[in-house]
């Protein structure tokens, strides 16, 4: 997790080599997936799931997952490496979002956003489930 917080490669895969625990969780109960994912570097993050991370894991106090985080800050390319890895598309967080709820309620509608949007839609992601407060998607958006 340090290795990836500072982007140092590197040593990142000197540590996987050695063993290291790549579905371990912080304080904050986050994996080193969702790490590189909020940190928006892709590199990283294809190098952790090549080595076997998972694409899917529950972490932060939101019980959410990679995907969401990404989809949330409007981290294209990573939303596209973590569909491409198997992560759920339709994980419903402990706020009642999904990756694309977060995607439309906390992003600007700029250009990253639509794109994050289009790559959840297209592969599948489920346009009808509702908020907490039972709104769908494009009544949110």
């Amino acid at each position: 997790m340090v290795a990836a917080y500072a982007k140092q490669t590197d040593t990142a895969t000197a540590l996987i080599v050695a063993g290291a625990d790549l579905d371990a969780l912080d304080r904050d109960l986050y994996d080193v997936v969702t790490i590189v994912s909020v940190a928006n570097d892709v590199t990283m993050l294809k190098l952790v799931l090549a080595s076997g991370a998972k694409a899917g894991q529950m972490t932060s106090l939101y019980d959410g997952t990679a995907l969401i985080a990404a989809a949330h800050l409007g981290h294209v390319e990573v939303v596209r490496t973590l569909i491409a890895a198997g992560a759920p598309l339709d994980h419903v967080n402990n706020l009642n979002w999904t990756a694309l709820i977060e995607s439309i309620v906390l992003g600007d509608g700029g250009q990253n956003y639509i794109a994050c949007l289009m790559a959840l839609v297209e592969a599948g992601a489920d346009e009808n489930i509702a908020d907490g407060n039972g709104v769908q998607p494009l009544q949110l958006a």
